[in-house]
């Protein structure tokens, strides 16, 4: 008897308490009857902090791959990204990706200020929740990009190129792509979660801007080893747990298609880490923590553009790919063409996202995406596919030498020489990562007694 009344107090209890959390929310009170599903809102806005994480996993995962002298600049650059974006999203880069479409080119003004972006549905979200999942988005995708010009660029430089990228590149790729009425989405092309907008566009950009700057001090003729590899499998985890939401999020909302992106992102991520371990466990004698991380992320770009579109079996087959080309691109590719991309941002985000793109256009299944892919006798896809990348390419790679160059005839877009040696960390931010580091920082070297332009292979 005593428990039957201990339940019946507890039950009455959780009563009142959920209806006082409904009273002081009354969003999530009325959320159905304002075509706003809460479990949805709930799941993209989870998304959307996941692939916000994804930017310092980002930061530490390129840190780790450069010298001790520059890891505070590679960090800093990323995580400039993620502030800077942030804000221009708000004032005009959302409206230009999303707005109303002017010829299938461009966004309007619509949003400018996110005017009109708040509490109102957008199909089944808060608007305010799905600009917000797209703003990560566009602060990813140019953080990418730092990754070839780390160790060279300017700051400043770097700072100007990346407002002005993501708004005349970023923001018109991705109305084409995903915007209501962008060519390449009314003409068919399959991209789920970014594998043109987000990962072509930052490798070809990384490409053009790594042959304008033109190659570190030393490249080639010594030694460039990674400084920190547990930093580069600690971003390497981050930006994989972050993954989950950039896929998965990508079917904005938390149903089965949701469940399948999950599934298959895991299943390319581990294919590529194992076949780039084992192709240069073959190729050079032993497999290393380096190449299981970096195939893990070609993986995971490989599956991007397929994640709504394909099976598991499928997603084996698209990792096993991108592990095997993007371990191609990185140790044969780049030293024969003889450009340094100084952490492989076009050999595994511009050649994972090709080969992904291409084979969503072979694999994608009817049952999962809608639309067929050739394995299922629409070999047109395969085409239209091969159309958006060829446009990507020249798009983006056009419009970021002309930026490049723009911004390099009103500041210098190189660091100089006596900056290269002594580190970027502290000849322009004036700090260091390591408090025992004596090798490439003014402050610390001076400290010691040691001539600032002094050259010592510590540094490296």
């Amino acid at each position: 008897m005593k428990v039957t009344e201990m339940l019946g107090r507890l039950h009455w209890r959780m009563i009142a308490i959920l209806t006082a959390i409904l009273i002081a929310v009354p969003g999530l009170a009325l959320a159905s009857e304002e075509g706003i599903n809460s479990a949805d809102n709930a799941f993209i806005l989870i998304a959307s902090a996941l692939v916000m994480l994804m930017i310092p996993g980002l930061a530490l995962f390129y840190g780790g791959m450069t010298s001790r002298k520059n890891v505070i600049n590679t960090i800093m650059m990323c995580f400039t990204c993620l502030c800077m974006i942030s804000v221009t999203w708000v004032l005009w880069g959302y409206t230009l990706a999303f707005g109303t479409s002017l010829g299938g080119l461009l966004g309007g003004l619509d949003f400018i200020g996110f005017r009109d972006v708040g509490m109102e549905p957008v199909d089944n979200l808060a608007h305010a929740t799905f600009a917000s999942f797209q703003m990560m988005f566009a602060a990813l995708t140019i953080a990418l990009v730092a990754g070839a010009l780390v160790e060279r660029m300017r700051f400043g430089a770097f700072v100007i190129f990346a407002l002005i990228w993501s708004t005349i590149v970023y923001s018109p790729l991705c109305h084409w792509v995903w915007g209501e009425g962008g060519w390449i989405g009314e003409l068919g092309a399959l991209d789920f979660a970014g594998g043109t907008v987000v990962h072509i566009s930052s490798g070809v950009a990384a490409l053009v801007g790594c042959l304008v700057l033109g190659a570190r001090t030393g490249f080639g003729k010594r030694p460039m080893p990674p400084h920190h590899l547990p930093m580069v499998l600690l971003g390497a985890a981050l930006l994989w747990f972050g993954w989950f939401g950039f896929n998965a999020g990508s079917a904005l909302e938390a149903g089965a298609l949701a469940a399948s992106a999950f599934m298959v992102t895991q299943i390319a991520a581990a294919t590529a880490a194992m076949t780039w371990a084992c192709a240069e466990w073959i190729r050079h004698g032993k497999p290393t923590l380096l190449g299981a991380a970096s195939g893990c992320i070609a993986g995971l770009v490989t599956i991007t553009p397929a994640a709504g579109f394909v099976g598991p079996l499928a997603a084996i087959a698209m990792g096993f790919g991108g592990g095997l080309f993007c371990f191609y691109g990185v140790t044969v590719l780049k030293h024969r063409l003889g450009y340094d991309d100084s952490l492989d941002v076009f050999g595994i985000h511009g050649i994972g996202g090709t080969w992904g793109a291409l084979a969503t256009g072979i694999f994608a299944v009817e049952a999962i995406g809608g639309t067929p892919g050739l394995l299922e006798g629409n070999a047109a896809q395969l085409g239209i596919q091969a159309v958006s990348v060829l446009a990507t390419y020249v798009f983006v790679g056009v419009m970021t030498f002309i930026i490049l160059k723009a911004v390099g005839a009103v500041v210098p877009l190189r660091a100089g020489k006596n900056d290269e040696d002594i580190g970027l960390d502290s000849a322009l931010h004036g700090e260091n990562g390591y408090s025992d580091y004596i090798g490439g920082g003014v402050l610390t070297r001076e400290a010691h007694g040691i001539p600032a332009t002094a050259r010592t292979e510590a540094a490296y």
